[in-house]
């Protein structure tokens, strides 16, 4: 039988009766004061009634108290079954549930935080852990370095004589020899994450008078990150200590503004009651002086 036709029949009599026994049970089960009014009784089968009271907690909005009451066959007795709390339909309830490896953020880390990697990381490829040794007769072999240590140590005098030849050294010169090392997929999402935040698509870029690829403040870095990236190294700059994408910029440019020179002030003006001889008529032969008059000062008349 479905549970729509189990729910839709006729309620026992005796357990639908039994609403004190049920209130009972719920103020047993709840906090003083929270179980509220009768709501509703249901049938759950044969001789089992669950029977639903309003619950007052604050915190549980649109809750219910859920008392279910039987009885036996041929007996008047009905006994407590189970006193549970249940969500109605507008029922305040819950966010889902979302693992911490999903709700985690960055910044979210504080001092002593620690942060798990899975073993599976997409981000992470395993390293040089030495167990790929190269045959005897390589260059690199442990053979060829040990002869290498020794030449060394009778051309220069010295009783230690650091590991000269071997994977382990490239390894450790190369930053390979760890447990695990950035593997292309984790290379390529940094890379998209630092450029969304200091790229040339964000709006400081786009007003920028140059890109970062020419700026006297950008610290060069090595690796493959070396050709998109670099740090910045102005303290009045945003991205001040952040590592930036070379199309990257902002007003910090060092060739941004180039400082005017002073302007050169003007000739002094002289200012006297002398009069000034001006030059009236040209001189008629190369010999002759030329004619000049005086001038007197402009007392408005003609």
């Amino acid at each position: 039988m479905s549970a729509a036709t189990t729910r839709s029949r006729t309620p026992d009599r005796l357990c639908a009766e039994a609403v004190d026994l049920a209130r009972a049970a719920a103020e047993e089960a709840a906090a003083p004061g929270v179980v509220g009014e009768h709501v509703s009784a249901v049938a759950e089968g044969d001789r089992v009634v669950t029977h639903f009271f309003e619950c007052k907690n604050p915190g549980y909005r649109g809750w219910r108290w859920a008392v279910t009451v039987t009885r036996a066959s041929r007996a008047k007795n009905v006994t407590l079954d189970e006193t549970v709390l249940l969500p109605g339909d507008d029922a305040m309830l819950a966010p889902e549930w979302v693992p911490w490896s999903e709700r985690l953020r960055p910044g979210d880390m504080g001092p002593g935080d620690l942060l798990p990697t899975d073993a599976e990381d997409l981000r992470l490829e395993a390293g040089w852990s030495g167990e790929d040794a190269p045959p005897p007769n390589s260059v690199v072999s442990a053979e060829m370095a040990e002869l290498v240590e020794a030449e060394d140590a009778d051309v220069t005098d010295r009783a230690i004589v650091p590991v000269r030849g071997s994977i382990t050294s490239v390894a450790e010169e190369l930053g390979m020899r760890r447990a695990r090392v950035l593997s292309r997929y984790g290379l390529h999402s940094a890379a998209d994450r630092w450029d969304e935040s200091f790229g040339a698509k964000t709006p400081m870029a786009q007003a920028a008078p140059a890109s970062c690829v020419s700026c006297g403040f950008l610290v060069a870095i090595g690796g493959s990150l070396g050709q998109a990236f670099g740090v910045c190294a102005n303290e009045f700059a945003p991205a001040d200590g952040r590592l930036v994408s070379l199309s990257y910029g902002c007003g910090g440019h060092s060739e941004a503004a180039v400082m005017p020179k002073p302007p050169r002030p003007a000739p002094p003006v002289l200012d006297s009651m002398a009069s000034d001889e001006f030059l009236l008529r040209p001189a008629t032969d190369s010999g002759s002086v030329p004619t000049t008059d005086v001038l007197a000062p402009d007392l408005g008349h003609s």
